[in-house]
């Protein structure tokens, strides 16, 4: 298996600071002010790196199995057009504490989250992944989730 370069896992661990502050901050701050200003700018942080995780995908469908084999063109539209669910989802939950509880926005998160997680996994058992990325993304899909539950549990 290869590795990732140690870049890509700093980057990706540090990615999950602004998770991790935004859940520390709302459950020490639960019954205060910064809490829901904590919350949504956890939403929107979420939104964005969800947002980010479609555009990796989007980014190995243009460039094409990291084996070499070639792709159907078929497959390249299927992987193009679910690259962008994870953004639609992303702004759904941005779009959330318009009309309804900013914790209904998190859930969404966490469900985007989980199963764009999924859809990767299925990816990686087929090729279409590089090799050393799921690890990474389990432990930082893991790490968002447990951010996101918190703060839900914290908001009920």
């Amino acid at each position: 298996m290869k590795r990732l370069p140690l870049l890509a896992i700093a980057l990706g661990v540090g990615g999950l600071v602004p998770f991790l502050a935004c859940a520390v901050g709302i459950l020490l701050f639960s019954g205060q002010v910064p809490a829901p200003r904590l919350v949504l700018a956890m939403i929107d942080y979420g939104a964005v790196i969800l947002s980010f995780l479609g555009a990796v995908h989007w980014g190995l469908a243009l460039a094409g199995d990291p084996l070499g084999t070639p792709i159907a063109a078929g497959a390249v539209t299927h992987r193009l057009t679910l690259s962008v669910l994870p953004a639609l989802v992303g702004w759904a939950a941005l779009l959330i504490p318009l009309v309804a509880s900013p914790v209904l926005a998190l859930a969404v998160l966490l469900l985007g989250f989980l199963l764009t997680t999924l859809v990767e996994a299925r990816a990686s058992r087929v090729g279409l992944i590089p090799p050393g990325y799921m690890a990474l993304r389990w432990l930082l899909t893991a790490v968002v989730m447990l951010c996101l539950a918190a703060a839900i549990l914290a908001r009920l």
